[in-house]
């Protein structure tokens, strides 16, 4: 009798997940490894085989986030009144990220520069946003980088991990609304 066939993908999918939740839920110096090989039915060991350490672990998971982010949610400088709320809607759907997004800028200060396809992601719609201000569709009041800035702060206002709103009670109407409020605001503050 053979042993079952090991599905090296599954596995790896299975401790990604388990380390997402534990990262968002514990950070990185309070996450534990043993907690995620139990969750992912994984051998500990394995962990280590796939990603070398914790913190190559998280900056695995994190760098997975973003780029599932990057696919879903790409940024039209034309629009980013839309942007923002395809954004919020993303936030919505995965509040993990910005738990995991908040413990990075906690655990990991100036590391952004780090995530290489993050950055030149920056990087590009600071590129487009001053192409489109050259267009007049942008307002030139402010700066490339800070409207970059201020979409993506506007957008995570009433992400997962807000201290200020962790009592108030989440409704579809209530998510409606405020993501009506996101592309509102940002509308205003880049028309020309």
């Amino acid at each position: 009798m053979t042993a079952p066939k090991r599905d090296a993908a599954a596995t790896r999918a299975r401790i990604l997940a388990a380390a997402t939740a534990e990262f968002a839920t514990h950070g990185i110096a309070g996450a534990r490894v043993d907690r995620i090989a139990v969750a992912a039915q994984a051998n500990k060991n394995m962990i280590y085989i796939y990603f070398g350490s914790k913190e190559q672990l998280f900056d695995g998971v994190l760098a997975e986030a973003i780029e599932q982010l990057l696919e879903t949610v790409p940024m039209d400088a034309t629009d980013l009144p839309g942007y923002a709320g395809a954004l919020y809607d993303h936030m919505v759907r995965h509040p993990d990220l910005s738990r995991l997004a908040r413990w990075f800028g906690l655990e990991k200060p100036g590391g952004f520069l780090e995530l290489e396809e993050a950055m030149t992601n920056t990087l590009a719609k600071i590129n487009r946003i001053a192409a489109a201000q050259a267009d007049g569709l942008v307002t030139n009041e402010l700066a490339p980088d800070q409207i970059v800035a201020l979409v993506v702060g506007i957008t995570a206002t009433w992400s997962a991990g807000s201290p200020e709103l962790a009592d108030v009670e989440v409704s579809a109407e209530l998510i409606e609304s405020r993501r009506a409020a996101v592309v509102l605001v940002v509308a205003r503050m880049v028309a020309p």
